[in-house]
């Protein structure tokens, strides 16, 4: 009995042995993108575990003005560490369904600035630079051998229900949160512009490279963002890609 018992013990510590010098390796070799205890980089690719980092930074409706406040600081400095430069934004409170907490503006540094500086949530804004980084000038560049300069029909607030319905039965739109985005199209620093109303079928000024470039970089953005919209999801979006932080995953 006593062996058997001495047994098992040995048993169990080699086991505890082998699965800590597994983590050792696992946290010594595997990408830090894939690891969810490492540190957001938002320089590094997307990985496997890079969307449930930036959930971290999302406020839960509970979220007290002292949970608010150190939690987008948290998420600033991100973006600070990754060269953005970035401020702090009033909150507001429109009424109803219509509020804005943790809100920031991205204001300049190694990132697509966007027309108007305009306010959004952090973790909103964190999605935005990796979308930037890692999707749309990688696809830019390899497609058109030039990248994008500045992005064009930018909208980001707005106190509305989705599509602007005014059935009180409607949903709120992720607009009135400051956690989405919407995108029309692109400016190469070569002078050539990219349109989503235009150059979505592939017969546009882009040709077919247009549309290659666009369903590349909104595949890109399934990665980062929750929902993604494009015109093959509907005619509302037929003139823009919508890219939001809300709980509920669809790319289209």
């Amino acid at each position: 009995m006593k062996r058997d018992f001495a047994d098992f013990w040995n048993l169990l510590w080699e086991l505890t042995l082998g699965v800590c010098a597994a983590f050792a390796l696992l946290n010594l070799f595997a990408p830090a993108q894939d690891l969810p205890w490492k540190p957001l980089d938002l320089n590094r690719p997307i990985g496997t575990a890079t969307a449930a980092k930036v959930a971290d930074f999302v406020l839960p409706a509970t979220a007290a003005p002292e949970e608010t406040a150190a939690v987008t600081e948290a998420c600033m400095q991100v973006l600070r560490e990754a060269g953005v430069q970035v401020e702090r934004a009033e909150d507001r409170d429109d009424g109803g369904f219509c509020v804005v907490r943790g809100a920031i503006r991205i204001t300049g540094g190694a990132v697509t600035r966007l027309p108007g500086d305009p306010v959004m949530q952090c973790p909103l804004a964190v999605r935005y630079v990796i979308w930037e980084r890692q999707v749309l000038q990688p696809a830019a560049q390899q497609t058109f051998g030039s990248r994008v300069a500045r992005l064009n029909d930018v909208g980001t607030y707005s106190c509305r229900r989705i599509y602007g319905q005014t059935d009180v039965s409607a949903r709120p739109s992720e607009h009135a949160r400051a956690n989405a985005l919407d995108i029309g199209g692109g400016t190469l620093e070569d002078g050539r512009r990219i349109s989503v109303l235009e150059d979505w079928p592939g017969d546009g000024p882009r040709g077919a490279e247009g549309r290659r470039f666009l369903t590349r970089i909104r595949d890109g953005a399934c990665r980062v963002f929750a929902t993604v919209l494009s015109p093959d999801y509907n005619e509302p979006h037929a003139n823009h890609l919508h890219l939001d932080g809300a709980p509920r995953p669809l790319c289209s």
